[in-house]
């Protein structure tokens, strides 16, 4: 179980980088996925987590297939893929996937906080309910950049890595 103080600063330093720059320029920068998934490999390798060089791989691997469907449907970007597979690096297979509940949950509160900032509430909820109630017939206009929908996900990832990380 990853609850050293090496991994938790890891995981705390990668969440905030990446939740800052995505923020600002929108993207995840592959250095800082690449440094993450390079690091958490390392410290299993070298039993300096509570982890396995396997468990890291699986992390890393399990991390990015939670993800990944969201990037094929455009709900995510690329580099939010990456960012939990570097992630799951450090935390294992276990923590990987309580991250990404986490972090579900955490951009479900993000998405209403920005939708109100937005002046769009009242849209964003008739648009998910119709997505609910129709089973996603309409994913196009959700999708749709005139709608104003999307929001930087690493955020989310951070809280839900660093909720995982310390173990709640």
């Amino acid at each position: 179980m990853p609850s050293d103080v090496l991994v938790i600063a890891a995981v705390a330093g990668t969440g905030s980088s990446s939740a800052a720059i995505d923020c600002v320029t929108r993207r995840v920068p592959n250095w800082l996925t690449g440094g993450t998934a390079v690091l958490g490999l390392a410290t299993a390798g070298a039993h300096l987590s509570g982890i396995s060089l396997a468990a890291a791989a699986g992390g890393c691997v399990l991390g990015a297939a939670l993800m990944l469907p969201g990037h094929v449907f455009g709900a995510t970007g690329a580099g939010d893929v990456k960012l939990l597979g570097a992630l799951g690096t450090l935390l294992g297979p276990t923590r990987t996937g309580l991250a990404f509940v986490y972090a579900a949950m955490a951009g479900g509160v993000l998405a209403v906080i920005v939708a109100a900032i937005r002046g769009r509430l009242h849209a964003t909820f008739d648009g998910a309910a119709t997505f609910v109630r129709t089973g996603g017939s309409n994913v196009a206009d959700l999708e749709n950049p005139s709608t104003n929908n999307r929001f930087a996900f690493a955020p989310a990832l951070a809280i839900g890595a660093i909720v995982a990380a310390v173990g709640l």
